[in-house]
């Protein structure tokens, strides 16, 4: 059941009384005469998106692999094979099954539901997680993950090396194109995400005397295997 405001209108009328402030009155949303945001990147075609997310990876320090859907499962063997193989944890997911991708060959833990905490557990335990990206910003690096029944976000945050496997389809100049599709989806469905993850490579900080430290949080390393022809 879709949750409901009550009561907000005499909520609000309190709190300006109280501060001695108007009314709110409703807010018009301005035309603006100029909209660079929803310009910027705009005129390359797929292909050069795919070369502009390529260069951005390396800004990122993460690998970038190019494949088609034939050869996906030799590229993803040999990048969890760079990883030391070990534990893998996967988002449970059709995508995988749509694609081909064998993850069985693997020691592999797919989320479930139904385990609870025991997720994360095997999440934290984990070398490596592997997830889709449902968008994918061109311009910054940024995979971006919409939650979901099967989809713990733990699986990308969690082990110590992250693979995101990224349908050339997916990838967009920068985020104003996401957010407008998110936009869409939010009135176009009756379950959006509950939380959205935009991850632009492996954790990093530059927050002590700015010196860049990657895998400070989450995933020392991280790789993008970008997919033609899913």
């Amino acid at each position: 059941m879709a949750g409901q405001i009550q009561n907000r209108t005499k909520f609000l009328n309190n709190i300006s009384e109280q501060l001695g402030r108007p009314k709110p009155i409703k807010v018009t949303k301005p035309e603006w005469a100029y909209n660079p945001q929803g310009k910027t990147l705009t005129d390359l075609n797929q292909n050069e998106l795919v070369d502009l997310l390529e260069a951005q990876c390396k800004n990122i320090h993460t690998g970038f692999v190019k494949t088609n859907k034939s050869c996906l499962n030799k590229v993803l063997d040999e990048t969890i094979k760079s990883y030391n193989s070990g534990k893998v944890i996967a988002w449970n997911d059709s995508r995988f099954e749509t694609n081909d991708i064998n993850l069985d060959c693997y020691d592999t833990y797919v989320w479930n539901e139904e385990k609870g905490e025991d997720n994360r557990i095997v999440a934290e335990q984990a070398n490596i997680g592997i997830t889709f990206s449902d968008m994918t910003l061109a311009e910054s690096g940024t995979v971006v993950l919409f939650s979901g029944k099967g989809k713990g976000r733990s699986v990308s945050l969690l082990p110590t090396h992250y693979i995101a496997i990224v349908p050339q389809s997916t990838i967009v100049p920068r985020y104003t194109q996401a957010a407008q599709k998110m936009n869409e989806m939010m009135n176009e469905t009756d379950r959006f995400p509950s939380c959205i993850n935009l991850i632009s490579g492996p954790s990093n900080s530059a927050d002590i005397e700015m010196e860049l430290v990657v895998g400070v949080h989450g995933p020392v390393k991280a790789t993008y295997i970008v997919v033609e022809d899913i």
